[in-house]
């Protein structure tokens, strides 16, 4: 404890140093400490026994030298309060001390423990507000300084998220729970994570020279300070060396450190490693090999998840649904506040947001069997999203008829929850009817007009034709579509030569390898032909099993929308090969997406090049190819929204639509792909099943241009955010808000009756972005997530009277602004 005060002295006296001396000669490793992270993860849905509080209080007293840092759901605490009063009391002492000597630190607050990567980024705000809402009500003096995760719960665009909540450190290690990945070993004592907008957050990193342990697949090197570890750290030149274990919930070890690991360590919270021993030294030295700059890529988070089986990909559509329906009913809720003075339904919301966040959490995905019959994580989703979605239609349903009015002829009313006005068909009962509709807003729908796509017969092929496409169906060959023309993109030919678009492919290791659905004929029929819209079903099959693909094509509608329900009879073994997975088996057969069953896209595009996005982010992919097949040697091959596949130059493009986030099929000499099904044996050696019908949404949108260009993200918004059609007794139209091309508005809600507006610029060049209001606002602010003012925004009207606010907003920037209205 003396060399620890000593060296915390001198660490002092460097930062209060006028002149910023020379690093020091590294330290010799000889008696020079190490430090730990201890603490617990979990909660009362993943794993939190009654006694818990009670054993952390009495461990804490009982070793005076140990401090622990916490990733506990905030809702366990209700129950905790209730379970054991006094135990509660305790703790609310113990960590009412929330200085950098403190013993205990809260370092992931978010509601729901997701995994970030794998979620909207709007959801990632609100498991972070609700989270430390709900713990500063058990806690009022708690300060979130450092994030930090058992799992790999990280993402890109984490450094502006957090920093705007007020976060001034973070760390990318899991060394003791890396079953569903890791991030990229980088760096060494310290980086400047940067993240996709240039937002920077002081960060401990999986060091360079932390290593997966041999013979494991769940850890690095650094879970147990080892010498190994710790040694190799000082001659890697990191002259303050941690390693890190939350410890599950429920496990009754105390401190976790017991044998066989580096002495003298010391157990510090990530706040007092930040403040008091690893950032004033880098701060005293200005020494960019204490802290490097890291530009940190998507493709440097590595998680591999059961990506392909049908549970994970049940419970990706549930999130999705609700993610999309939620923020929809919050929006057309804002309408109604603002032009009709309806109540904000706060306490419904965050109901509604509750059982999301919880449906998100990172066991849900990585253990989705786990639990009692009838009460998995999987059980558990289905009903946190079904009441989510219950919420949603209720307030929506709500929302539309204060909008509607009461007097007047029944007319079809669209409501458009984008920023961006939208010319479409939209569905309404059983008919089809075509509306031009302001950003944000409303207007009246007519019937549809005009001519159905043209569908013409040749034998085998059908052929159907809209004022943008030509497509050729081949029946004879499963229905993959042998040609494409893109009549706006020059009449380009978007089908590689010799192949076909839509291809069902995968290893039926049991029934004759690897099987195409072009082995069999397809019947092609069309289930429907309006003015304006048709839809085409393509009923084939593959292994023996029948499938449908639906394909919809609409008229002035550049992207082309497919359904695909696969009619599993039996749970078909699909993979590399059948395995039994073991705690030291690190080559692992369902990892190699090549096996998995894929839908194929080979595309007429030279020199392929990948763009994919992530929350608030999106990569140019730099992998060769996506596939692996060793824990070990994960790749990020995620697919949350959207893939976009793009010529060398830049030309043309054709991007992959999702309706879940999924894993994503290319390479050098493998064309695009999307994974629709796996099943076999997996992660914690459980047998993912087929146990029924699969289905899912898709889509493909051709373009001119990179994604930027091309409005992806924008088109993306929109597929996820479909107009509505509701029935109104007027015909008039308005828009509450309109940005510039290439912002999105993530979300409007109401907060003292005030209205909060969040957007993020996904594709805009300019550095400056204009938004438009459609209401009477008499005042402006730019805010902080957590409510800091950053600057008051004058209100500008320009001659025609319409009113605007202008600010700075780079690309991948996140801006909210707080307006009071009249």
């Amino acid at each position: 404890m003396k060399r620890t005060l000593a060296i915390l002295c001198c660490a002092a006296a460097l930062h209060a140093s006028a002149q910023a001396p020379a690093l020091p000669a590294a330290q010799s490793p000889v008696g020079a400490p190490a430090y730990f992270i201890d603490g617990y993860h979990g909660g009362i849905y993943g794993h939190l026994p009654s006694w818990q509080t009670r054993f952390m209080v009495d461990k804490l007293n009982q070793y005076p030298d140990w401090k622990i840092n916490l990733e506990l759901e905030p809702e366990s605490w209700d129950s905790i309060q209730l379970s054991d009063p006094a135990a509660y009391a305790d703790f609310q002492r113990m960590i009412s001390d929330q200085s950098s000597n403190g013993r205990i630190e809260y370092v992931n607050p978010a509601y729901g423990q997701s995994y970030m990567y794998n979620i909207s980024g709007e959801s990632i705000i609100r498991q972070l507000y609700y989270g430390m809402k709900t713990l500063r009500r058990h806690f009022p003096g708690i300060v979130f300084s450092s994030y930090s995760s058992e799992e790999p719960c990280f993402t890109s665009a984490l450094p502006q998220i957090l920093r705007s909540y007020g976060f001034k450190y973070a760390s990318l290690k899991n060394p003791n729970t890396c079953w569903g990945g890791y991030t990229r070993a980088f760096g060494g004592e310290l980086v400047n994570w940067i993240g996709p907008d240039g937002s920077s957050i002081l960060t401990s990193p999986r060091y360079e020279v932390e290593k997966l342990k041999p013979k494991s697949i769940w850890e690095t090197i650094a879970s147990g300070n080892s010498e190994e570890y710790v040694n190799a750290a000082f001659a890697y030149g990191i002259r303050h060396p941690i390693g890190m274990c939350l410890q599950d919930a429920g496990w009754n070890y105390g401190p976790w450190l017991k044998n066989n690991y580096y002495q003298p360590t010391v157990y510090q919270t990530w706040r007092g490693y930040f403040e008091n021993i690893a950032a004033p030294e880098a701060a005293a030295f200005h020494h960019d090999a204490i802290a490097k700059d890291w530009r940190l890529s998507q493709e440097d988070v590595l998680p591999g998840l059961m990506w392909g089986s049908q549970i994970l990909q049940r419970i990706a559509r549930e999130v999705r649904c609700s993610e999309n329906n939620i923020v929809q009913a919050e929006k057309v809720a804002a309408m109604a506040a603002i032009w009709k003075g309806a109540s904000w339904p706060d306490d419904t919301f965050a109901k509604a947001w509750r059982t999301l966040l919880l449906s998100q959490h990172h066991d849900c995905w990585i253990v989705p069997y786990n639990g009692k019959p009838g009460d998995t994580w999987a059980d558990k989703v289905v009903r946190w999203t079904g009441f989510t979605n219950e919420s949603s239609d209720s307030i929506l349903q709500r929302s539309t008829r204060l909008l509607a009015g009461t007097m007047g002829q029944p007319v079809v009313r669209v409501y458009n929850t984008t920023g961006t006005e939208r010319e479409e068909y939209v569905h309404y009962g059983d008919k089809l009817y075509y509306v031009k509709v302001p950003a944000m807003g409303y207007a009246m729908a007519a019937p549809a007009s005009g001519a159905a796509p043209d569908v013409r017969r040749s034998g085998s092929e059908w052929t159907i034709e809209t004022d943008l496409y030509r497509l050729t169906i081949d029946a004879a060959h499963g229905g993959i579509i042998t040609s494409w023309i893109a009549k706006q993109l020059g009449n380009k030919e978007l089908v590689k030569k010799g192949s076909g678009l839509n291809e069902l492919h995968g290893n039926f290791y049991n029934n004759g390898g690897m099987r195409s659905s072009t082995e069999q004929s397809a019947v092609v029929k069309v289930a429907e032909s309006d003015r304006g819209e048709i839809k085409v079903d393509i009923n084939g099959s593959i292994a023996g099993t029948p499938f449908t693909q639906t394909l919809t094509l609409q008229q002035g509608q550049p992207r082309v929308d497919i359904h695909l329900k696969i009619d599993w009879k039996e749970n078909t073994a699909i993979g590399e090969y059948y395995d039994e997975p073991k705690n030291d088996q690190v080559r692992k057969a369902y990892y190699d997406d090549r096996f998995k069953l894929l839908t194929l896209f080979p595309l007429n595009l030279a020199d392929q090049k990948v763009y994919k996005n992530a929350p608030f982010d999106v990569t140019e992919s730099h992998l060769d190819n996506t596939f692996y097949n060793r824990w070990d040697s994960i790749k990020n091959n995620v697919l949350l929204n959207w893939v976009d596949v793009t010529d060398g130059q830049g030309d043309y493009g054709v991007a992959l639509f999702s309706d879940h986030t999924t894993s994503y099929a290319h390479g050098k000499d493998f064309p695009l792909g999307l994974t629709i099904q796996y099943s076999g044996n997996g992660i914690f050696y459980r047998n993912y099943v087929i146990d029924g019908p699969a289905e899912l949404n898709y889509a493909l949108l051709p373009h001119k241009g990179k994604w930027d260009q091309a409005g992806i993200w924008t088109e993306s918004v929109k597929w996820n955010e479909p107009l509505i059609a509701e029935a109104a007794a007027d015909n008039k139209t308005e828009s509450l808000l309109t940005v510039e091309k290439g912002i999105e508005i993530t979300s409007l809600t109401m907060q003292d009756n005030r209205l909060l507006v969040r957007l993020f610029n996904a594709e805009a060049q300019k550095p400056a972005s204009r938004l438009y209001l459609g209401w009477d606002a008499t005042n402006a602010e730019q805010i902080e997530l957590d409510g800091r003012v950053i600057r008051k925004l004058p209100i500008y009207k320009d001659k025609n009277g319409r009113r605007w606010v202008e600010l700075k907003l780079t690309k991948f920037k996140l801006a909210t602004i707080k307006f009071d209205h009249a």
